[in-house]
C-alpha cells in the first residue's frame, strides 16, 4: 500500500538538510526508471513507481564529516573507514528523518551472494538525472577494437570529483507523476573528449586525470588524494602519522584496512 503523507518534496528535503552540510548531495528517482534500462537479473523486485533516492558524496566530505569521524570513532574493528563513516552519516539521517517508514539502504560496495554488486551505482545516477554515465557505446567509430572500456560518470560539477555511495528505497511510497525523469547533463560531448575519459578511467586512473575532464568547482584536496593513492593495508599508518586516530587505536597491534570497488559502480 502506497504511503499518503510522505511526498518526493518532503523526502528530499529533510535528506538534503541532514546531509548536505555534510559534504553529499541527494537525488530522486523512480525505480522503475532504473529496472528499464537493465536487464531483468540486474533489476530491483519494486514497482516501477516506487520512490528511490541517490546519495554522492562530494569533495568536500571528506575533511567535514571523514577527518572528525576518524578522530572520535578510530578504526578499531573496522575494515573500510570510509565505508563506515558513510553508513553512520546515512544511516542516522534516515532514522532521524524518516521514523517508522520502511526506507531500504543498499551501500554501493555491497555484494550479493552471487558477487553482483547490490545495485549498479552509475546506472542509478545516470537516470536521476545526478551524473552522465558515459560508456563504450556512447563513442561512435570506436579505437579500441574488441577491447572492454568500463563506464565512468561524469558530475556537472565536480567532473570525476565525487563518488556515488548508496541507493535508498522508499517501500511503499509512490513518487508519482510530479516526479519528471531528468535528462542527466552531457558535459563531455566530443567524440575526442569521450574517448579521453573512458582511456583516462580504464587505463591510467591512478593518476587522477581523468576526473578533470571537465573544470570542476571543487576537487579532492591533496589529503584526500594521498589517502586514497595509499594502498588500503597502508591506510592507517598513515591516518596514524596525521594524527587523525585516537591513541588505543594503536595499542593492539597494526591494523589493515580493506577497499572495495567494483567497475560496474566506478570511482570513489
Amino acid at each position: 500500500m502506497a504511503s499518503p503523507c510522505v511526498s518526493v518534496d518532503s523526502v528530499t528535503g529533510l535528506l538534503n538538510d541532514s546531509l548536505s552540510g555534510l559534504g553529499f548531495e541527494v537525488y530522486p528517482l523512480k525505480i522503475g526508471w532504473y529496472n528499464m534500462v537493465l536487464s531483468p537479473s540486474l533489476r530491483l523486485a519494486y514497482p516501477d513507481d516506487t520512490l528511490g533516492v541517490v546519495v554522492l558524496s562530494t569533495p568536500a566530505m571528506f575533511e567535514q564529516v571523514f577527518l572528525p569521524f576518524l578522530e572520535k570513532r578510530g578504526i578499531e574493528g573496522v575494515s573500510d573507514p570510509i565505508d563506515q563513516c558513510v553508513k553512520d552519516c546515512i544511516n542516522t539521517a534516515v532514522s532521524k528523518c524518516f521514523p517508522g517508514q520502511k526506507v531500504n539502504v543498499s551501500y554501493d560496495y555491497e555484494m550479493l551472494p552471487s558477487r553482483k554488486p547490490k545495485f549498479l551505482a552509475q546506472t542509478a545516477a545516470h537516470v536521476s538525472g545526478a551524473a552522465y554515465y558515459y560508456q563504450q557505446a556512447d563513442v561512435t567509430d570506436q579505437p579500441w577494437g574488441d577491447k572492454k572500456m568500463f563506464g565512468v560518470c561524469v558530475h556537472p560539477r565536480f567532473g570525476g570529483w565525487f563518488a556515488i555511495r548508496a541507493l535508498l528505497v522508499f517501500e511503499g511510497v509512490e513518487a508519482g507523476p510530479e516526479l519528471i525523469e531528468p535528462t542527466p547533463p552531457d558535459c563531455v560531448v566530443t567524440r575526442e573528449a569521450r574517448i579521453k575519459l573512458l582511456e583516462g578511467f580504464n587505463l591510467r586512473w591512478q593518476d587522477w586525470s581523468y576526473r578533470d575532464i571537465i573544470p570542476a568547482a571543487q576537487t579532492y584536496s591533496q589529503k584526500q588524494m594521498d589517502y586514497f593513492s595509499t594502498a588500503p593495508a597502508q591506510r592507517a599508518v598513515l591516518l596514524q602519522n596525521w594524527g587523525c586516530l585516537p591513541a588505543e587505536d594503536f595499542q593492539t597491534g597494526q591494523h589493515s584496512l580493506t577497499h572495495t570497488t567494483t567497475p560496474e559502480n566506478g570511482h570513489r
